[in-house]
């Protein structure tokens, strides 16, 4: 991930209703939108930012561009998000929820082969509190500081971004995953983005239950992560037989060998646990957690 202050940032569907609206906050919040797409609107003016048919025409007047942000409606977010990619741009945050699985078994083959990082789809997308927001995260509720965020769902995100600046403890990243049935990026792939963030000093997870992402997950922070973990999943008390998730993902979790439940929180809690990761047991206990890891590290340091 490369994401700045500055960074150059086009959002596609600019027009449609949630695109407009939050372009405007983004703006607000001081993101550099430098242009918005929405074929058959191109020529028209959207809060001071340039509309255009094309992601190909906006680039020939704005130049190269960090990141899109897609709002477009499901059924044509695939048709977007190639565009971006055969622009060039490498980050890209799909906000729009229910994209057919066929288009996204598609676009994460094609992000995979060009390096592009895809972000979503059914998600909040990326804030870095202080300097950048790109999708729908209430900035209110971040503050800057060191507190990496990575969840999988949205509301839960920014309930537990607002449960850390209350507790005087900033974010240095917020970033929603999505939960949708196939997602364009993964646990492992933020987990190392923190791990090599330089102003990351603790990263709290949050799961839920359905699939095995997160069982996937606790092993690979015991394997791979060397910054301290903070989990917690959403769904303990949720009726017996619920599932967030999809049966590919249970099916492929079984031949992996992570376990005949997995998918529940029983499951997901008892991964994280094996793999000596703190499990918070309602989300006003993080902030707690985390004050205790930040203060053992600062009492190595010394």
């Amino acid at each position: 991930m490369n994401l700045k202050a500055d960074s150059k940032v086009l959002i596609q569907g600019i027009m449609q209703p949630l695109g407009t609206t939050h372009a405007a906050l983004m703006k607000a919040y001081g993101t550099n939108i430098v242009a918005g797409v929405s074929p058959g609107s191109g020529g028209q003016t959207l809060h001071e930012i340039p509309v255009f048919d094309l992601v190909e025409q906006a680039l020939w007047h704005v130049g190269a561009v960090d990141a899109s942000v897609i709002f477009e409606p499901p059924y044509l977010v695939l048709d977007a998000a190639l565009e971006a990619i055969a622009a060039g741009i490498r980050q890209i945050a799909i906000i729009t929820e229910g994209i057919p699985p066929l288009d996204m078994v598609r676009l994460v083959r094609s992000a995979e082969t060009t390096d592009t990082l895809l972000l979503g789809p059914n998600c909040p997308g990326i804030i870095i509190p202080g300097k950048i927001l790109l999708g729908t995260h209430p900035a209110e509720f971040y503050t800057p500081g060191s507190v990496g965020l990575i969840s999988r769902s949205s509301t839960l995100t920014y309930e537990i971004a607002r449960e850390l600046t209350q507790a005087g403890l900033g974010q240095s990243l917020g970033v929603g995953l999505g939960s949708d049935a196939i997602m364009g990026s993964s646990f492992p792939q933020w987990l190392q983005i923190l791990d090599e963030d330089d102003k990351t000093e603790v990263i709290v997870l949050v799961g839920e239950i359905g699939g095995a992402c997160e069982e996937a997950a606790a092993r690979y922070i015991a394997e791979a992560i060397d910054k301290p973990v903070i989990a917690y999943i959403a769904g303990y008390h949720a009726p017996k037989g619920k599932t967030l998730g999809h049966a590919g993902a249970i099916i492929s979790s079984q031949v992996a060998d992570l376990g005949a439940d997995v998918g529940t929180a029983e499951s997901k809690i008892a991964a994280f646990r094996e793999a000596k990761i703190p499990v918070a047991e309602r989300p006003s206990e993080i902030p707690e957690l985390v004050k205790k890891i930040l203060k053992k590290s600062a009492h190595k340091k010394k």
